[in-house]
């Protein structure tokens, strides 16, 4: 590797360079962009040519592993490897088209949730594609203090789905689950204030995408809360519009921000691969 440097997205976010993954990363070239990645929430890499293995392995720094619920589009070489694509191959899809187009917090409707989720970029559509990012951390910070207290000891009930589209039909809906998946989701809580686990700073925590109550809470007061949270939390000055080229690869930090997928043409090619990794514990102090 080439000496490591890193270049500050805006409004948030770091792009490394001097990185090359199909190499082993040193391990205190891995300790930089760690601490790199939980003080800025996004981690970019461009231009990387590796292997599904190499990118396992790359993911694996980060955290455990956690195989998506929706198996069928497990990659061939390891089931740790979600495939995101659009494309279909002799009539058949060949990935998970769609995925995530809301703003949502990935494996919020786990016990132990996402500590991150990284993407590499495979086939860039000529249009599009982009992924959006909510900082939910500067989103907390900003609360009026009378709801940060009225929040403080909320619980919000997460499972699987998206709120504000249950159309599984709909391009916006949560990617359908069959009946053996659906059997594998319980009904999870977690803070809506949810202090991060490794930089112990609070974030507004997944209140748009699968939270679908609040404990102790009438549905429709809960869910008029989770709206208006959700609302404040997905506003323009909060976002980054992450843009892909082939190769490129992004982290990002599930306990500090939303996110979201942006349609494209169907006709458009687009594949992606993706390595969801869960919370394990404080990695250390970043």
């Amino acid at each position: 590797m080439t000496r490591l440097s890193l270049r500050p997205l805006a409004p948030f976010g770091v792009e490394a360079a001097g990185v090359d993954l199909s190499r082993p990363l040193a391990d205190d070239a891995c300790t930089e962009l760690l601490r790199a990645f939980y003080q800025h929430h996004v981690l970019a890499i461009r231009a990387q040519d590796i292997s599904a293995a190499q990118f396992l392995a790359f993911a694996r720094r980060i955290g455990p592993p956690q195989p998506h619920v929706i198996d069928q589009f497990h990659h061939p070489e390891d089931p740790n490897i979600l495939v995101l694509s659009n494309v279909r191959k002799d009539g058949q899809p060949t990935g998970l088209r769609d995925a995530g187009s809301y703003f949502h917090t990935d494996y919020s409707y786990l016990a132990v949730p996402a500590r991150a989720t990284t993407l590499y970029s495979r086939v860039v559509p000529r249009v599009g594609g982009d992924t959006l990012f909510a900082d939910q951390v500067a989103a907390y910070d900003d609360l009026p203090v009378a709801m940060k207290r009225r929040i403080e000891p909320l619980l919000a009930i997460h499972h699987y789905g998206n709120r504000h589209d249950l159309d599984e039909s709909s391009r916006t809906a949560a990617s359908p689950l069959n009946t053996e998946q659906k059997a594998k989701m319980p009904v999870i809580t977690h803070r809506l204030a949810r202090p991060h686990p490794v930089t112990g700073r609070k974030a507004l925590y997944a209140v748009s995408g699968s939270s679908f109550g609040i404990v102790g809470m009438p549905d429709d007061e809960a869910r008029d809360l989770l709206d208006e949270l959700a609302a404040h939390a997905t506003q323009p000055r909060y976002q980054l519009r992450f843009r892909y080229g082939v190769g490129d690869i992004v982290v990002w930090d599930n306990a500090a921000l939303l996110h979201s997928a942006t349609l494209t043409d169907p006709d458009d090619a687009r594949t992606l691969w993706r390595v969801t990794v869960l919370e394990d514990g404080p990695a250390g102090p970043f």
